[in-house]
């Protein structure tokens, strides 16, 4: 498996309405293109979360991924996300002050809800050619 090393990987649910619509929105607002994406239910997406030995049977969330360097989930995983987007979105690095357990309470929260609220695909989305070179 050979990832880009000075890129975030996002790893998200590619069943979900809400975790298709954050990458619709990242994929748009990523103007220095620091992103790439993959489904964790990709046969990539397991080898990534095999490799650094994240239990997705305590988190289904979005995890960012930076090979050689580290690795965030629920809360930490979206404000790092917030901040590296720059501008406005650095603002939601205040709460990283929040402790963890309760800004993670708070995403697990919505995470329960997601399928509930947003709705559930029957299949993984597929990129549009303009942002096929996004996706891993």
């Amino acid at each position: 498996m050979e990832l880009p090393v000075d890129k975030k990987i996002i790893l998200f649910d590619g069943v979900c309405n809400l975790c298709d619509n954050t990458v619709q929105f990242l994929i748009k607002h990523d103007k220095e293109d620091i992103f790439r994406f993959v489904a964790i239910q990709s046969e990539i997406g397991q080898e990534i979360i095999s490799h650094i030995g994240i239990d997705t049977s305590k988190t289904d969330s979005i995890i960012l991924y930076e090979p050689g360097h580290a690795y965030y989930y629920k809360a930490q995983a979206a404000l790092n996300i917030a901040t590296s987007l720059g501008g406005i979105y650095s603002l939601m690095g205040i709460f990283k002050i929040l402790p963890k357990g309760l800004s993670n309470m708070v995403y697990d929260y919505i995470a329960r809800n997601r399928y509930k609220w947003y709705g559930k695909k029957d299949a993984c989305m597929l990129p549009t050619p303009e942002t096929r070179a996004k996706f891993l």
